[in-house]
């Protein structure tokens, strides 16, 4: 199983970055092209809360993603150093669009990029602790893996 590591600083600039070398990466794993711009939007914003959330709480603090695959499956995983209670608008413990309020406050805001998030990915999951909040979303990897 390989792993890519990634860590840019807490500026909306570099999530274009991300978006872009995840998308690479996620095609070279053996992601369907069909589905690379879902990889491509889910990662976007699931590296836009975690920038907002730094720069409101740590802005020396760099927003980490980890990318990997196994199992036939492409893993990413955005993880900030903001603690759970802490986070833009909190995060709910499992998405679902039903439940989220699509108001235009700051925690509306932030449901609604994590209700775009599980519309997009395979496969999420939130973890919000003391020590930060991690997104974890996966998609099938069909193709053989070059990485």
């Amino acid at each position: 199983m390989a792993i890519v590591e990634l860590s840019f600083s807490a500026l909306p600039v570099h999530v274009r970055t991300a978006r872009l070398i995840v998308t690479a990466v996620a095609r070279r794993s053996g992601v369907a092209e069909a589905l690379l711009d879902e990889v491509r939007l889910a990662v976007g914003e699931a590296c836009s809360r975690a920038v907002e959330a730094h720069r409101r709480h740590c802005p020396d603090e760099p927003v980490r993603l980890e990318l990997s695959g196994a199992d036939r499956r492409f893993e990413v995983t955005v993880s900030d150093t903001v603690p759970g209670d802490d986070a833009a608008g909190g995060l709910p413990t499992a998405p679902d669009a039903d439940e989220f309020d699509f108001g235009l406050g700051g925690e509306g805001t932030a449901e609604l990029g994590l209700a775009v998030i599980a519309g997009l990915a395979d496969d999420v999951e939130i973890a919000a602790t003391p020590k930060g909040v991690q997104i974890r979303m996966s998609w099938p990897a069909e193709a053989e893996a070059t990485i």
